[in-house]
């Protein structure tokens, strides 16, 4: 006589064995996905938070323009403080891919005060830069109230305050530099590519020769060039700026300095990942205890089942199954919460939302993976009862 073989479960006998056993305990079924909920959706905001943040960025960065470079001197080889030649700047300029180019220089010694009756110690931590007609063009910068230096008032005692120095001063129309009143004719906005720029007060050029005792030396030469020979450009700049001694010129990128920023975030995100990790490892808990529970509370059903023909194998897929479609709702969950915390809080900070693929992905696999491992042990448990066992115990 032929042996009869155990008929095969289809995809869908799994999902409807899967659901029956979920739609029979459906709030510890609720209470359990929510775990899974709470940490996929805490991975899924966590990434998108920070990728809306570096999008907004690079957004900003995009429309400020990305290809400066800031020039500026170095030390010298017995550690003094290096200068610029006179002509670095006009060197600078004959790059070929430089678009533009332009400098500050630092009136040393020269504290701002909003008025003379304050003590000369309490200076505000202000500096005082002289500066070329064109630097608003090349740094990008635009004014936020008033007017910029030109011909003119270059040369006389006027000045233009940073976004940072005029919330210190104050709406002040004068302000007392180095015994004597400046006419404040303009304040500028936050330079988020030049911020040395916020805190400094800027006078013309000439007028900082005549009035301040200024060196004409360059402190900071700020670089516009090709976007995409920015490279070669940054590599030709020492030299060019100071063919003598190369080694004695700095040469950065402002974006460069948002490396240690995004480093940071990178850690931040980092542990926040960390926290929905542990949150998802709660939530996997609770799927095997609950997984675990319905085998103990199921022995007559399972046992029915094996006396009707069912497999050991059959039997543990039906519970693997239930726990995959378990973790599967906490994921689809947790993907769907993340996004609408992400759409909220980016929304409020004006940002674009922008949550990568890869973490809607990571976050359905992790749940699929906690749901097998954590439904494995029962369903081997489930699939270890003997029918005889498992109807005498119901």
């Amino acid at each position: 006589m032929a042996l009869l073989r155990p008929a095969r479960l289809r995809p869908a006998d799994l999902l409807r064995l899967g659901g029956y056993g979920l739609r029979s305990r459906p709030l510890r079924a609720v209470l359990s996905a929510l775990g899974i909920a709470i940490g996929i959706a805490a991975m899924v905001a966590v990434v998108g938070i920070s990728s809306s943040s570096q999008a907004d960025l690079d957004r900003k960065l995009a429309a400020l323009g990305t290809n400066m470079l800031r020039v500026s001197p170095g030390h010298t080889m017995m550690g003094d403080n290096a200068t610029l030649p006179d002509d670095a700047l006009s060197m600078i300029k004959r790059v070929g891919p430089v678009i533009a180019a332009t400098a500050t220089g630092s009136v040393t010694d020269t504290p701002v005060y909003r008025s003379d009756r304050i003590p000369e110690q309490e200076t505000g931590g202000l500096s005082v830069l002289a500066a070329q007609l064109d630097l608003l063009e090349t740094v990008g910068a635009t004014v936020a109230d008033g007017a910029w230096l030109n011909a003119a008032t270059a040369r006389y005692p006027a000045v233009v305050l940073g976004s940072g120095a005029a919330r210190r001063l104050g709406d002040v129309p004068t302000v007392y530099i180095d015994g004597r009143w400046y006419s404040v004719i303009g304040v500028l906005d936050s330079v988020p590519l030049a911020p040395e720029l916020d805190t400094a007060v800027l006078i013309g050029w000439d007028a900082a020769r005549s009035y301040l005792g200024f060196d004409g030396h360059f402190t900071t030469v700020y670089t516009r060039a090709v976007e995409s020979r920015i490279e070669a450009v940054k590599a030709v700049l020492g030299r060019t700026a100071n063919p003598q001694s190369p080694d004695e010129v700095d040469v950065s990128r402002p974006s460069d300095a948002l490396v240690a920023k995004r480093t940071a975030n990178a850690s931040f995100t980092a542990l926040l990942l960390g926290l929905g990790g542990v949150a998802l490892l709660v939530g996997g808990i609770g799927v095997a205890n609950t997984m675990v529970i319905s085998v103990l509370e199921r022995r007559s059903e399972i046992g029915l089942r094996r006396s009707l023909g069912a497999t050991r194998g059959q039997i543990r897929i039906q519970f693997v199954s239930e726990a995959l479609l378990l973790s599967l709702l906490g994921g689809a969950g947790g993907v769907l919460g993340g996004f609408a915390v992400t759409a909220v809080y980016a929304g409020t900070q004006d940002w674009p939302t922008v949550i990568p693929p890869w973490a809607i992905a990571g976050g359905l696999s992790a749940t699929l993976a906690i749901g097998a491992v954590a439904g494995l042990y029962p369903a081997i448990r489930a699939a270890r009862l003997a029918p005889t066992e498992a109807l005498a115990a119901a």
